[in-house]
């Protein structure tokens, strides 16, 4: 399993505590950007880099950006992305164990850093639960 890890100005500090706790864990982390709080850039860019790198089933994918809102419906644009923007625990193990979420989207100016690092455990430790959940999430993106 390999996360992808992206944020714009606003995330970036954020991200930077999420990706030395995800390196304490020695989970394999690749840090899509951007590389600076200093310089403004635009949450779609990072959005739509990590949907093009996250390929594989097994991964997943955490953006962040001021409120987590704009670079989950970015995300949310590609197909085979289901991005889940979550402000607590319980959401996070929500959008994995029933919407089947492969990208964790968190608003750093509205979840403290405490909080944001236990919804990164718990949506990457919840399992998908299948079952009747399988029907709904094939119906997201209809053929």
């Amino acid at each position: 399993m390999k996360i992808f890890l992206a944020s714009d100005h606003a995330g970036y500090s954020l991200k930077q505590e999420i990706l030395a706790f995800l390196q304490q864990q020695n989970l394999e982390v690749l840090d899509l950007g951007c590389d600076s709080a200093e310089t403004s850039v635009d949450y779609p860019d990072f959005a739509h880099k990590l949907a093009q790198n996250l390929t594989n089933p097994t991964d997943y994918g955490i953006l962040i950006c001021g409120s987590g809102v704009g670079i989950s419906i970015s995300a949310n644009r590609h197909q085979h992305i289901r991005a889940a923007l979550c402000h607590n625990e319980t959401l996070a193990k929500l959008a994995r164990s029933h919407n089947n979420a492969n990208v964790l989207c968190l608003g750093a100016r509205v979840v403290k850093s405490k909080t944001a690092l236990n919804i990164v455990k718990n949506f990457l430790k919840q399992p998908f639960e299948a079952g009747r959940h399988v029907n709904r999430i094939n119906k997201i993106n209809p053929q």
